[in-house]
């Protein structure tokens, strides 16, 4: 048992430094996009940019809405950050590590309690900004939950188990058989994540920074760590999903260059409308997934 809580502690530490380095890597790639150089005065090539930003946010003070609910306003943003590393829980590890007999059941249910600190963030802040921001952040992922729930039926239905050590085993042969279930999931960790182009839940040019708004110094980097450790976790589920199982050397590389994409996305493509987003979910996804479930559950 103390085996295990030691592998997943490092697992956490891993992934916090893998965020203060995906932090990095988006702001270099959107300065080469926008033709400029990003973070390079902090260390070699700006390499220690990411830990200097975190001291910088951490020192500051923090401050508090005149009226609004501190309790939730504090606790929201480690909240956000707790559900999001609590997910890295379901990966089987080699050694010493939870085996999980219903991890998608489990992957699923913290994915489904996301949006509460989104909306309590925003709630909690008194405030027409981040309470706008939070409405339409819950309402954008609780439609594109539907479709990736609907994808997930499939590939349950496929390696006939709900383990993700039983899925990763699958994997691999899916990357042409499940081609379109794989670019439904794509676009829709892009909305699930609130990622460009569909940041709603942020909205920068209408709503200031969304369900954000009234958050500085730590509780602002907590809400961007739990942010980035979503994508990274993502990239990760789409490797093994539909790419190369967890054991193979390709791992690794796939996840990265699956946050690449994410990032490629955000310096490429301008920002959704809001009524096109929710009729991307309800009208083309939805659709699209309960049909190739139909096709899937005929075909195995």
């Amino acid at each position: 048992m103390m085996i295990c809580v030691l592998n997943y502690l490092v697992l956490m530490i891993l992934v916090l430094v893998c965020v203060a380095f995906v932090t990095l890597m988006e702001q270099k790639l959107l300065g080469g996009v926008q033709i400029r150089l990003g973070p390079s005065k902090v260390g070699f090539w700006g390499i220690l940019q990411p830990f200097s930003d975190a001291v910088k946010l951490f020192s500051k003070e923090y401050t508090f809405p005149r009226v609004s609910n501190n309790f939730l306003f504090l606790l929201m943003p480690f909240f956000s950050l707790f559900l999001m590393l609590s997910l890295w829980m379901v990966f089987p590890l080699v050694f010493g590590g939870f085996c999980f007999s219903l991890g998608i059941l489990f992957f699923i249910c913290v994915m489904s309690l996301a949006v509460f600190p989104i909306l309590a963030a925003g709630w909690s802040s008194n405030s027409k900004y981040p309470m706008l921001g939070g409405l339409r952040g819950v309402a954008q992922m609780v439609s594109y939950e539907v479709s990736l729930l609907t994808i997930l039926l499939s590939l349950i239905w496929a390696s006939n188990s709900l383990e993700f050590s039983e899925m990763k085993e699958n994997s691999g042969f899916s990357i042409g058989f499940f081609f379109p279930l794989m670019m439904v999931w794509f676009v829709s960790s892009l909305a699930e994540t609130n990622r460009t182009p569909y940041d709603f839940s942020e909205g920068e040019s209408e709503l200031v920074s969304g369900f954000n708004t009234e958050y500085s110094a730590g509780g602002f980097t907590l809400i961007f760590m739990a942010e980035y450790a979503s994508i990274i976790f993502m990239g990760a589920l789409f490797s093994v999903f539909f790419l190369f199982s967890l054991n193979s050397l390709f791992f690794c590389f796939f996840s990265v260059f699956m946050v690449f994409m994410f990032v490629w996305v955000r310096g490429t493509l301008p920002r959704y409308r809001y009524d096109k987003l929710m009729n991307l979910a309800w009208k083309s996804f939805l659709p699209v997934s309960l049909m190739m479930l139909g096709y899937y559950t005929s075909f195995f």
